[in-house]
This record gives C-alpha cells, sequence and structure tokens, in this order.
C-alpha cells in the first residue's frame, strides 16, 4: 500500500474554484503571474483560485483561496463560467467554476512566491501579454455581459 498522496489535477480530475475576475474601485482587474506548473498556465498571468476542497462550496473555496494566496477580501458578484482545462501533453486535467468579484478589503501581497512571481491591478484596457486561456475567455465573457 502506498502512502504517497494523490494530485488533483494529475492524478484524477481536478476541481477547482477556477478563480475570479477581481475588479477594484478603480475599476481594475487583479491578476497573477503562475511560476510553477500547478495546473496548465506557468508563466501565464491568470485571474487567482484553487482546488475546492471535499464538502467546500466553490464559492467559499474562491474566497478561501484568495485570501490564502494574495491576502484580500473579495465579495462573489456573480457565477461568471465553467472551465475545462486540459494540459497539451494531456497529463493534467482541472474543471473549474469562474466568478465575478469586487474587491472589498486588504491591500494584495504575494502569499505563495512558490507559485507566483508577480501579482498586479491592471486597468481593463491594458492588460499584460500572456494571459491564460481561461483568464481571456473569462474576460470575453465579462464583455459581452457588459454589452448586454
Amino acid at each position: 500500500m502506498t502512502t504517497e498522496k494523490l494530485k488533483p489535477g494529475v492524478d484524477y480530475i481536478g476541481v477547482g474554484a477556477g478563480g475570479a475576475i477581481i475588479i477594484n474601485e478603480k475599476n481594475q482587474i487583479l491578476l497573477l503571474k503562475r511560476s510553477k506548473d500547478t495546473r496548465v498556465e506557468a508563466g501565464m498571468w491568470s485571474r487567482p483560485g484553487g482546488a475546492i476542497e471535499y464538502g467546500e462550496m466553490a464559492e467559499d473555496a474562491v474566497k478561501r483561496e484568495i485570501m490564502e494566496e494574495i491576502g484580500i477580501d473579495i465579495e462573489v458578484v456573480r457565477k461568471l463560467d465553467f472551465q475545462e482545462t486540459i494540459a497539451p501533453d494531456g497529463k493534467k486535467h482541472w474543471i473549474a467554476v469562474g466568478y465575478l468579484a469586487k474587491h472589498i478589503s486588504g491591500e494584495p501581497k504575494n502569499m505563495e512566491p512558490d507559485k507566483h512571481d508577480e501579482i498586479g491591478w491592471f486597468p481593463l484596457d491594458n492588460l499584460p501579454d500572456n494571459l491564460s486561456p481561461y483568464t481571456v475567455s473569462s474576460l470575453e465573457l465579462l464583455g459581452e455581459l457588459n454589452n448586454d
């Protein structure tokens, strides 16, 4: 019998609170640049988020993950999208729920420097290059919703 811990997204399909598009009072979005290939977006700018723990509601998970990753409180505005991501090599597979959220309190800081190279607020009309595909699709959906 093995005592090795199974890894979500690697040893089985990972289920996540796929993160939140967090908007502040200046209408900027908070993004982080992934440094460690914990999923499939290493080196890309993405929305913060992470795995849902057993027995945890997805909305609670996204709030917890954002507090753990960047040390801020958010208010979830609405469910935004559903994402399924499979790494090009087929070795990682995640299914996640994405949210739109407002920044409530706290100054963002990199609480997990082994996973993130940088964090920052960006104007929606001046985003960094190399956005993760799921962040791009969430932003496109947000734009569509705002145009309705």
